[in-house]
């Protein structure tokens, strides 16, 4: 049985609309690291624009969302946690734009030799959220799919740890050339990728919850 009943609908189109700036903005994350690390800074920075309009439009709906849900006062049993999940979920929009203001700002210098390993940790990170987005859905439509749906957030989460610990490895034990501040910082940008994921994994679990309570 879906949550929301039809007299809903304005309220449903909203939701969806606030997945699609989520989605939208991984999309653009993963494009923009590799604008970045193929050295396109006029590409890159169209996409750190673009992620700002997009955190913009996903922070309006979002305060929508929650004004509707208290003033009409839909489904109170469940507002508290469809609330919550918004936020987790917008968390995720402003990891990606924060993440590449760093970069804009920062400038960090990734040797080339680095380059496929950092491109298999944004993979691994945005594909985490990319899986998580159709699992929300789920939840609004037919919430007994959502645990289902969850498992390949969970394996990219792993995957990205995975990924990530191996490329630290390298830079801090096989990379001797670069200075203890480099490395840090290449860490530093490493985890701010990583974070991606871990707040999928954040909704992902809040969503599991959510999905038992509904079907009980």
């Amino acid at each position: 049985m879906p949550v929301f009943k039809r007299t809903t609908k304005n309220l449903i189109l909203k939701i969806d609309e606030f997945f699609d700036n989520v989605d939208l903005g991984l999309l653009v994350f993963r494009e923009a690291v590799k604008d970045y690390l193929q050295k396109d800074m006029e590409a890159f920075e169209r996409h750190v624009q673009k992620v700002g309009s997009l955190e913009s439009t996903a922070d309006r709906l979002q305060r929508s969302i929650e004004n509707e849900m208290i003033t009409h006062s839909i489904l109170p049993q469940h507002r508290g946690e469809v609330i919550t999940l918004i936020d987790v979920m917008d968390e995720i929009l402003d990891t990606i734009k924060s993440s590449l203001d760093e970069f804009s700002i920062e400038l960090p210098d990734i040797p080339p030799s680095l380059n496929r390993d950092f491109l298999n940790i944004t993979e691994a990170s945005v594909s985490a959220g990319e899986e998580l987005v159709p699992a929300a859905r789920a939840y609004f439509k037919a919430p007994y799919t959502v645990r289902e749906k969850l498992l390949k957030v969970y394996y990219f989460e792993s995957e990205t740890d995975k990924i990530t610990k191996s490329t630290k490895k390298i830079i801090f034990q096989e990379m001797k050339e670069l200075e203890l501040a480099h490395k840090n910082h290449l860490r530093y940008i490493i985890n701010r990728i990583g974070d991606i994921s871990d707040n999928a994994q954040k909704a992902a679990d809040l969503l599991s919850a959510m999905s038992i309570k509904i079907l009980m």
